[in-house]
């Protein structure tokens, strides 16, 4: 495992050519663009390299129940600030219903009750914080792949943007609704799934309520909660601040991997 060059290696290597550009101090780094364009380059680096190391199918760790940890903090927010969203927890999610469209060739509405009749994946992985915490989790869900599929990617699909109930802060163009995205390598990766059940039992609103995003090889900020809509697109430029997510938006890097 020693051997494997992982992403935060890579980012010691991006941090490494910015100082040998003369760079010093942190305002120096954010607000140059010259740093940015490296740090871009070494974000792509690491995750083609990862990807050539690893295999685009190859597994997230998973553990055995006797592993689940005690306490499971919820990242993120623990209870949108939404008047839809609280309509639907009020009514235990029932008139909730998650729209599947873009550019697919059949267009969809799943109630969550559609859901959990549609063949399941159960998986017990670790999720990591950007924030330094871990915890093991066990996560139920449909994958990703298998609605893809159903629904039919058009050609030109690229990228699969997922869209919440939980407007986290308004900024950048006013909405500040959370938002997050994968490409296609991730999206039918075996281990991506809308999980609806957590630990065995329906999500807490903390956790995600009804459905969340599971991509089990990035970062926790990349598991978008209170998902709400699924959309297939061609580029990520015209979707809220240009970057693919809502923390992307604000500086983190798209791609999360661990």
């Amino acid at each position: 495992m020693s051997r494997i060059i992982t992403r935060r290696r890579f980012l010691i290597g991006a941090t490494m050519t910015a100082s040998a550009l003369g760079l010093s101090g942190c305002d120096a780094i954010v607000e140059s663009d010259r740093t940015k364009s490296v740090l871009k380059i070494a974000e792509g680096f690491s995750m083609k390299t990862q990807r050539f190391l690893l295999g685009d199918d190859a597994l997230a760790r998973e553990f055995t129940e006797a592993d689940l940890s005690p306490v499971f903090r919820a990242n993120g927010t623990s209870m949108p600030d939404n008047p839809q969203y609280l309509d639907w927890m009020n009514q235990q999610f029932s008139t909730w219903k998650l729209e599947v469209g873009g550019l697919v060739d059949k267009p969809m509405q799943l109630s969550l009750a559609d859901l959990k009749a549609l063949p399941a994946r159960t998986q017990i992985t670790r999720h990591d914080c950007v924030e330094g915490w871990s915890a093991i989790g066990k996560w139920t869900g449909v994958p990703l792949g298998a609605l893809l599929k159903t629904v039919g990617l058009k050609p030109e699909a690229r990228y699969i943007v997922f869209h919440c109930a939980d407007e986290y802060e308004k900024t950048l163009d006013g909405t500040g609704w959370y938002y997050e995205s994968i490409d296609l390598v991730d999206a039918f990766h075996p281990q991506t799934i809308l999980a609806h059940t957590m630990n065995g039992r329906d999500l807490e609103v903390a956790h995600g309520a009804p459905l969340r995003l599971r991509v089990e090889r990035q970062l926790g900020y990349k598991q978008a909660k209170y998902l709400t809509r699924i959309e297939a697109v061609a580029d990520l430029g015209r979707l809220y601040g240009g970057s693919g997510g809502f923390w992307e938006d604000r500086g983190y890097e798209w791609y999360a991997g661990i």
